[in-house]
């Protein structure tokens, strides 16, 4: 077990050049289980998530490997399974797109349910809407979801709520499909606009993915080929807050700018100054000067981002003024907050809504992430309160985050990961706790 020290109070200054889009990453690799051939993926992020893919791929018969830095080698000629168990996906969110590639590539799938960070109610039903609208039969049986379909023939299927896991899901899945499917109210994220080239650059025929409509011709077959995942909005979107959060001066490389309009537009709102480039962004503050309290509203993209939502309430705490969070996609992803206020944070949450009262500083303290991008707002934290912060359960962080202490380090955080050493009394009294 490890945990992350910080020592707050450093300027973040320099340049940080962000990985590829993990989100991107976990369905691209997926989804080359459709093509029955060799895939090189490159600009892969190398965290928890995509290790856990990979071998996901290697239990259902297929080959994936890195092969080099940020290039990751999928062979799919051999996979010949269409189970995946409990203990290969109850680490991931990501491998509920199983449902739709397995579905696709032999008419029949047997997932478990999938698992992830928990801050929230997460349906399929929308995911089975579209399934059972392509021809499947679908049962729950012994915590599984079975999927099976003698013909997968397209059809017309409208999201009752926009669904990023749906859209991409249904989209694997009409891929190999007879005839047409038209998807409707179709989330718009770039990662779905990402998976929607690799299939296209295999030999897929997709058009409209970054609309509300999707029109997906089935094809025969997909051939393998090379691919470029595109960089991560979200973890350009936390480096650019981190730098506001420590009032610094920091150059985000290799983004694409227009995917992060919204949290510039917030952050400019505050006060903070935001330069844009072709591929990249640089985010300044002055040393002296508060910035503004904002209200932010998360919503599907174009939207403000619901991953940058905990990251963002992190900054606001530090505002002048009051802010107001309102999360409208997900309903329990204040689980954070709890966290943040051993650290002297004035937040109430009402439901959805969260008011923070800023305040004039906080102060470190032993924390805990409760998901993935709580982790990322706890490590801000860390870098923007007085003291020392240690930070608990880092296997959230490790899913989305490449090198995270590395790229810190490099723009002057005083940050170092390291193995947690129990002392005597705390063995034994867990001990004692087993016999009992």
């Amino acid at each position: 077990m490890e945990k992350l020290v910080i020592l707050g109070g450093s300027r973040l200054v320099g340049e940080v050049e962000i990985s590829g889009a993990k989100n991107s990453a976990v369905a691209i690799i997926v989804a080359s289980i459709l093509t029955g051939d060799v895939c090189t993926i490159e600009n892969v992020p190398d965290v928890s998530d995509t290790r856990a893919l990979m071998n996901i791929i290697n239990q259902l018969g297929g080959d994936a490997e890195f092969i080099d830095k940020g290039v990751l080698r999928v062979d799919c000629r051999e996979l010949d399974s269409y189970e995946a168990t409990y203990d290969s996906v109850k680490k991931i969110r990501a491998s509920s797109y199983l449902m739709g590639a397995l579905l696709g590539k032999f008419h029949r799938a047997r997932v478990a349910f999938p698992g992830g960070c928990d801050f929230g109610v997460r349906p399929i039903d929308q995911h089975i809407k579209g399934f059972e609208r392509l021809g499947a039969k679908t049962d729950v049986k012994y915590g599984c979801i079975e999927l099976e379909a003698e013909r997968l023939v397209g059809g017309g299927v409208y999201l009752d709520v926009v669904s990023v896991g749906a859209t991409i899901n249904i989209m694997l899945a009409a891929t190999l499909a007879e005839g047409v499917t038209v998807i409707e109210n179709a989330a718009r994220e770039p990662h779905i606009v990402d998976v929607a080239n690799f299939l296209n650059l295999m030999g897929a025929n997709i058009k409209g993915a970054g609309t509300s409509v999707i029109k997906i011709k089935g094809v025969p077959s997909l051939h393998g080929g090379s691919y470029s995942v595109i960089p991560d909005q979200i973890e350009a979107g936390t480096y650019m807050i981190a730098a506001a959060a420590t009032h610094g001066d920091v150059l985000v490389k290799n983004i694409i700018p227009t995917h992060l309009d919204s949290l510039s537009a917030k952050l400019s709102e505050m006060g903070v100054t935001v330069e844009e480039f072709d591929d990249a962004v640089r985010v300044s503050c002055d040393s002296d000067k508060r910035l503004r309290a904002v209200t932010v509203k998360t919503q599907p993209y174009p939207g403000f981002p619901t991953d940058l939502q905990p990251q963002m309430l992190t900054l606001l705490t530090l505002a002048k003024g009051t802010s107001v969070v309102s999360e409208n996609v997900w309903d329990n992803r204040f689980k954070y907050v709890a966290e943040l206020r051993g650290m002297g944070v004035n937040v109430t949450i009402d439901g959805r809504v969260a008011v923070v009262e800023g305040v004039e500083r906080i102060t470190g303290s032993p924390v805990s992430s409760t998901d993935l991008r709580a982790g990322a707002a706890l490590v801000i934290a860390g870098l923007m309160a007085h003291g020392v912060t240690e930070i608990y359960n880092l296997k959230y962080l490790d899913r989305g985050y490449e090198d995270l202490v590395g790229k810190l380090k490099k723009l002057g955080a005083q940050i170092t990961r390291r193995e947690i050493v129990e002392n005597n009394s705390q063995s034994n009294a867990k001990r004692s706790k087993k016999r009992a």
